[in-house]
């Protein structure tokens, strides 16, 4: 995948997706779990790193 055809998602998108609070996507980030790309004073986290997040999760639960 190219970057062209990256989907990059807001920290609200992400905490959506991922149903955790804003606060918790922001300490993945920070943390270094999520990589994220800062955009002005945002972040935005690649589609495909937070559906690897949660696989992984689902992965360590089983």
């Amino acid at each position: 995948m190219s970057l062209a055809d990256a989907r990059f998602l807001t920290v609200a998108e992400v905490a959506d997706m991922m149903r955790v609070s804003r606060m918790t996507v922001y300490r993945l980030v920070h943390s270094g779990d999520l990589p994220a790309i800062r955009f002005g004073r945002s972040f935005r986290v690649p589609e495909s790193a937070v559906e690897e997040a949660l696989q992984n999760l689902v992965n360590r639960a089983s």
